[in-house]
C-alpha cells in the first residue's frame, strides 16, 4: 500500500481539503473517549453517501482499512484507529433527509447528532426514545454501530428498536438499502438488525429511518436511599414486578455515592446511605398519580431511609444531581477509569453487586458500581493507576473474574457500549466456537478483504 498513491485518487473524489493527513488533524482523530491513541495515516471527511462508496471502493484497491467515526464518545476503543488505517468522519454528514409526523419516521445521515433528532420533531409532540449519556454530542452513526443505549432503555428500549432501515456501503463498495418506511415489514432475513450493533464491520451506514414515539405529556421523578445495596437491589425487584413500568431505574452503590459526595454533591442524604435509586415515570398526566403511588409503595421496605419525589424541572434536577455527577466524580478519583457495562437479569442484580465487592476486597481494588438497574445494566469502574504493573494486573485479573461472574448468572458481556478492541478478547468466553464460525463467515461475505474497523468486536482467530 502507498500512500502518495491513495492520497490523490482519495482528493479527487472527495476534494482535497477533507482529506487531511497534517499533524494537527490526525492527533485529534487518534483515539476516542477510551485510553490510548493510535494515529492513522489520514482523516476523511465525507459529503454523501456516493462519496463514502468511493472511499471504500478506493480502500478496497489498496487494502487501506478503514474505521469509521461519528463523535469520537464511545469507550470500548471502537472508533480507535489501527496501524496504517484511515479514519471515516462523519461529522459532515448531518442532513435530515425525509420526516413525516403522520408516519412518525424520519430520515437522517449518520453524522446526526443524536439529540438533535428529538429537537427537530419536538414541535410535532414526537421524540426519538434512544438516549445515551453522551446524547448532546454523540452522532446516530455511532449509536447505530453500538447499538447504543441509555437510561430510557427500561421503558423504550435501545437504539435498535427504533431502526426502519438502512443505508449503507459495504466493504466490496457497494451500496445495501435494508429494512423498510413502515412499522411492519417482514421480507427477507433482517440485515438492518444485524448491522445495527455491528460496530462497523460490515459496512459503513450513511443513512438511517428511524421510529418516532409521542412525546409524553408529563413526569414526575422518585429519589430512594437504603442503607445498604441488597435492599435497593430487593426495591428494585418490586418497582420491575408492578404493573407499571418506570421510564428510568438508575442505581448507585456506596463507592459511588463517595465519590458524588466528594465532588459536593448529594449532601442532602440521610446519615447512613449506601445506596440510592433513581426512578422516573411518564406519560399522561391524569396517569402520574397512580404511578407515583404505585412505584412509591415498591420502593418503601426494608432499609429504606428516604424517599422524595419530584416534578417541576427544578426539583427534579436537584434530585438528579447527584446521579449526573458520577462521571466527573469518577474521572477525578484515579487516573484511569476502566469502565465495563454488563447485564444480569434484574433477579440476579444483587449477586452481581456482591461478587463485586469480594473481587474489590480480594484483590485490594478501588470499583464503583452505578447504571441502569431496571434492565440489570450495571457500569462497573475499575479506579487506578496505569503505571502501577501489579495494580494493572491485579485489575486485568479482576475484569476476567467480572466476565465470568456475569455469565455464570445468566448476562451478557456488554449491554451498550459494544465491543470495539477493549473487550474483543473475552468474546469467546460468552459466544461458541460455532457462532463465532457464523459471524466470522458473513464477516467475509460483508468485508471480504476485511478492510472496514479491523481489530474490533469479533477475537482473532
Amino acid at each position: 500500500m502507498s500512500i502518495s498513491t491513495i492520497i490523490p485518487a482519495l482528493r479527487a473524489a472527495l476534494d482535497a481539503e477533507r482529506v487531511r493527513d497534517d499533524a494537527e488533524t490526525l492527533a485529534i482523530y487518534s483515539h476516542d473517549d477510551t485510553p490510548g491513541s493510535c494515529v492513522p495515516v489520514m482523516v476523511l471527511f465525507p459529503h454523501s453517501h456516493e462519496e463514502v462508496q468511493a472511499i471504500v471502493s478506493i480502500a478496497r484497491r489498496h487494502r487501506l482499512p478503514l474505521v469509521p467515526r461519528g463523535a469520537g464518545s464511545g469507550n470500548v476503543g471502537g472508533a480507535q484507529p489501527v496501524p496504517g488505517s484511515a479514519v471515516v468522519s462523519f461529522e459532515c454528514m448531518q442532513k435530515i433527509c425525509d420526516y413525516s409526523a403522520v408516519d412518525r419516521t424520519i430520515t437522517v445521515e449518520a453524522g446526526c447528532v443524536t439529540a438533535a433528532i428529538s429537537a427537530y420533531v419536538q414541535a410535532d409532540g414526537l421524540f426519538y426514545p434512544p438516549d445515551p449519556g453522551s446524547n448532546p454530542y454523540c452522532r446516530i452513526g455511532g449509536n447505530l454501530a453500538m447499538n447504543a443505549g441509555g437510561p430510557h432503555a427500561v421503558k423504550y428500549g435501545v437504539t435498535r428498536d427504533y431502526v426502519l432501515g438502512l443505508r449503507a456501503v459495504t466493504g466490496t463498495g457497494e451500496t445495501l438499502c435494508c429494512g423498510v418506511h413502515t412499522s411492519k415489514g417482514v421480507v427477507g432475513y433482517d440485515l438492518t438488525r444485524l448491522l445495527v450493533g455491528s460496530e462497523g464491520t460490515l459496512a459503513l451506514i450513511t443513512e438511517a429511518t428511524l421510529r418516532l414515539l409521542p412525546l409524553p405529556a408529563a413526569q414526575a421523578t422518585l429519589r430512594a436511599v437504603y442503607d445498604n445495596t441488597a435492599n435497593a437491589c430487593a426495591a428494585v425487584q418490586r418497582v420491575m414486578a408492578q404493573h407499571h413500568t418506570p421510564s428510568a431505574l438508575e442505581l448507585m452503590d456506596p463507592y459511588a455515592l463517595a465519590a458524588v459526595r466528594a465532588m459536593g454533591a448529594a449532601r442532602d442524604l440521610p446519615e447512613g446511605s449506601n445506596a440510592l435509586l433513581m426512578v422516573e415515570v411518564d406519560g399522561e398526566a391524569i396517569t402520574i398519580p397512580d404511578q407515583v403511588q404505585a412505584i412509591r409503595a415498591a420502593l418503601a421496605g426494608e432499609g429504606s431511609l428516604e424517599i422524595l419525589e419530584a416534578t417541576d424541572a427544578a426539583a427534579v434536577a436537584d434530585l438528579w444531581a447527584a446521579r449526573k455527577s458520577l462521571s466527573p466524580a469518577t474521572k477525578a478519583m484515579a487516573p484511569l477509569k476502566i469502565n465495563e457495562d454488563v447485564v444480569v437479569p434484574v433477579s440476579r442484580l444483587r449477586e452481581l453487586l456482591e461478587a463485586i465487592e469480594r473481587i474489590a476486597a480480594e484483590q485490594s481494588l478501588r470499583i464503583v458500581s452505578f447504571g441502569h438497574a431496571g434492565n440489570g445494566n450495571l457500569h462497573v469502574n475499575f479506579l487506578v493507576h496505569p503505571h502501577d504493573g501489579n495494580e494493572m494486573r491485579r485489575a486485568r485479573h479482576s475484569l476476567q473474574k467480572l466476565f465470568q461472574t456475569v455469565l455464570t448468572l445468566d448476562g451478557t458481556l456488554s449491554g451498550e457500549h459494544g465491543i470495539g478492541s477493549s473487550k474483543r478478547a473475552y468474546v469467546s468466553l460468552e459466544l461458541s466456537p460455532e457462532n463465532l464460525s457464523i459471524q466470522r463467515a458473513i464477516k467475509r461475505i460483508f468485508d471480504p478483504d476485511a478492510i472496514l474497523n479491523p481489530g474490533k468486536l469479533l477475537p482473532e482467530t
